[in-house]
């Protein structure tokens, strides 16, 4: 069975129709690189650095706003904690579905384990129960859960979610704690059971977002 990622489950949330033809048909839309040009540059530069990479040649060809971006990365307090990885697959088994996703980096101090997203764009809305941050955090836990043979809990093992906002140089920082745990878990076995359940529809209810969406022409 193949795991689902969070970018699968938002997309099913947003438009099942929508998820339909990227993760069923797998139709490919182009777009246009310059939109992801400066959160690759950072991701890069932040996993290099994090390995203890000589960054040297690649610090010259930012800009002035990525050099601002990358210093304030530099400098902020999670990440300049102790590195356990950093671009990091992981995936677990939440009831009968796998589900799993791409870190930015996995953190530690003596107290606490966090797990870093460097946003240059903007943070979710509701960032507590946006999938991305459910499916780390569980995922995460069972990977310690794992690593010491033992329950993760909240009094022996903190667990952190932080969104690092680079636009606004801001750290959005979410605990992770048992009773979020069962209800990220329910959440996520509810998203799983609808798409294995779905009848994909030949008609449906256009709205107003539709008109950004890159589907859009072999949709309306």
């Amino acid at each position: 069975m193949n795991s689902f990622s969070p970018n699968m489950l938002k997309t099913f949330e947003a438009c099942p129709k929508k998820y339909y033809f990227k993760y069923i048909q797998k139709i490919s839309v182009p777009q246009k690189s310059s939109m992801f040009e400066k959160g690759k540059k950072v991701h890069a530069l932040a996993n290099y650095y994090l390995r203890g990479d000589d960054l040297t040649k690649m610090e010259k060809t930012l800009d002035s706003e990525e050099k601002l971006i990358w210093e304030q990365l530099k400098q902020n307090e999670f990440f300049q904690k102790s590195c356990v990885n950093s671009e990091y697959n992981l995936s677990c088994k939440i009831g009968n579905y796998w589900i799993g996703g791409r870190l930015d980096a996995l953190m530690k101090d003596e107290i606490s384990y966090y797990i870093l997203d460097y946003k240059t764009g903007s943070v979710p809305k509701n960032a507590e129960y946006d999938y991305q941050t459910m499916v780390y955090l569980l995922c995460t836990a069972k990977l310690l859960q794992n690593q010491t043979r033992k329950q993760v809990q909240s009094d022996e093992c903190n667990i952190k979610f932080v969104y690092i906002d680079l636009k606004n140089n801001h750290n959005l920082i979410i605990d992770f704690t048992p009773e979020k745990e069962k209800k990220y878990e329910e959440k996520i076995i509810e998203i799983c059971n609808k798409i294995t359940n779905v009848r994909f529809q030949e008609e449906i209810e256009h709205s107003q977002i539709c008109e950004f969406c890159e589907y859009r022409k072999i949709c309306i």
